[in-house]
């Protein structure tokens, strides 16, 4: 039986002082399997691939370029953002089964609140009615990965339509809370760790 990795829950980070931390623990000689769960404030991320020219009018929004695969997307309070510091190499999973694996995570957590979600062809993250409400980006170093994904919970989407989401012009953005309002942040905290206990156990 594979070890189920650690659980941090560690409330709102700084994003960069996040993602700094991430590139540390990877290059570790004592790296140990963990998974983080967060919120961030307002920010804007940029991926490898990402085109500068998505990102519209960011504002007094800082725009951070990172490591991890994919386009612009942001991060908001009300968000719950899980970073993945796994071996996934010890694992014997590949990029693709990781990326598989964190889209039935989220498609697992939307079923728990009766949201029927999908994917899109060449466009990672997950989709209700072609509006997106999940996103997943990931970076694989040394055969361990890290970022992760971002749930759209309960928070203030209009900072999206300061960019072109995921480097798509017009993609709508959605989140739990425009199909259950009772929901919160701490609730889908609660259903996505027993989601990623059981595909990583």
């Amino acid at each position: 039986m594979t070890k189920i990795p650690e659980f941090l829950d560690l409330g709102e980070q700084a994003y960069e002082d996040t993602y700094e931390q991430m590139r540390s623990l990877v290059r570790a000689q004592s790296f140990k399997d963990q998974i983080w769960l967060l919120e961030h404030p307002s920010v804007f991320t940029l991926g490898t691939a990402a085109d500068p020219s998505n990102v519209l009018n960011p504002g007094d929004i800082p725009v951070i370029q990172t490591d991890r695969g994919g386009e612009v997307t942001f991060h908001g309070p009300g968000q719950l953002v899980i970073y993945f510091l796994l071996d996934i190499k010890s694992k014997k999973i590949g990029p693709k089964i990781m990326v598989a694996n964190l889209q039935l995570i989220i498609q697992k957590v939307l079923q728990h609140y009766s949201i029927e979600s999908s994917f899109i062809e060449g466009a990672p993250g997950v989709y209700v009615e072609n509006k997106k409400i999940a996103s997943i980006g990931l970076r694989f170093s040394g055969g361990r990965s890290y970022h992760g994904i971002s749930i759209n919970v309960d928070m203030n989407l209009t900072p999206f339509s300061l960019i072109n989401p995921c480097g798509y012009e017009g993609l709508e953005v959605v989140q739990i809370n425009d199909f259950d309002s009772n929901v919160t942040l701490e609730d889908v905290k609660s259903v996505a760790i027993k989601e990623i206990q059981t595909i990583f156990s």
